[in-house]
């Protein structure tokens, strides 16, 4: 798959296009890029234009600003779209990407078909876990990425998969460190600082599919799980932690065309 290029407001944006059909737009996970889809993506392409971005600091995307919210990566995500003259699309975040999804849901629902949490959450981060990003920061400020994204991979994945998934812990590794670390930082500080959004699932009448990993050790079904209505459908990945797109991508796919086939 080739990458692209685009300027969206102040951000140079990095991205995959792939097949045609209705469109799909693919935001990935915090210290991920577009190759977090790399799995499921030709499969998709079959039926559907597929878009796979790298988000700001990520990837090989520029940063745009200093500091990145979620809502300014939702503005720069509706300037994307603008650029490649998207009216509508079907969006997909995973884990940061879902953030950023309910927020643009929230910001711009007139560019939806429908959206779907992969493996994230509406819920904002406790006291904790707030403390948490914080001095995660300041780690990698001080100390350089690395040591970071390498306790962070050995979480992502599911502890029954460890070893038949080595390979592509290895890979989350890479990718982690082409994030820029002004990109982890921002980032970091964005989840940190994001509000409670499960009203948006509570308000939206737009289809809405929400996908947790059996085995996830960051968000666990049951915080993905925040509120029940007719048009949110719910799905468990079976023997996937937070990667289901590396640890299940068949399983992934088929939940992900169920959804696009009924809406």
């Amino acid at each position: 798959m080739d990458s692209k290029k685009v300027r969206a407001g102040s951000t140079e944006m990095s991205f995959y296009d792939e097949g045609k059909g209705d469109p799909i737009l693919l935001i990935h996970g915090f210290a991920g890029s577009k190759h977090y889809w790399d799995k499921i993506i030709p499969d998709l392409a079959n039926e559907y234009r597929v878009i796979a971005l790298d988000l700001p600091g990520h990837g090989e995307s520029g940063m745009g600003k200093d500091r990145n919210s979620i809502e300014d990566m939702a503005s720069t995500i509706k300037e994307f779209l603008d650029k490649l003259g998207l009216e509508r699309v079907t969006l997909y975040g995973h884990s940061l990407g879902g953030y950023i999804t309910l927020a643009f849901a929230e910001l711009y629902p007139q560019y939806l078909k429908g959206f779907s949490l992969v493996h994230s959450t509406a819920n904002p981060d406790s006291e904790e876990a707030k403390e948490a990003r914080e001095n995660n920061a300041k780690k990698i400020q001080e100390e350089g990425a690395g040591p970071f994204i390498e306790g962070l991979s050995r979480k992502l994945f599911s502890p029954d998969n460890t070893e038949v998934n080595a390979k592509e812990m290895e890979e989350t590794v890479k990718i982690g460190m082409m994030t820029k670390v002004e990109g982890l930082v921002s980032a970091l500080m964005a989840m940190k600082d994001r509000p409670d959004r499960n009203q948006v699932l509570e308000e939206t009448e737009l289809p809405v599919l929400l996908i947790a990993g059996e085995q996830d050790q960051i968000i666990p079904p049951e915080k993905t799980f925040t509120v029940s209505r007719q048009n949110i459908e719910k799905k468990v990945i079976q023997n996937a932690g937070h990667m289901s797109m590396y640890e299940q991508p068949e399983k992934l796919v088929k939940v992900m065309r169920e959804f696009l086939a009924k809406i």
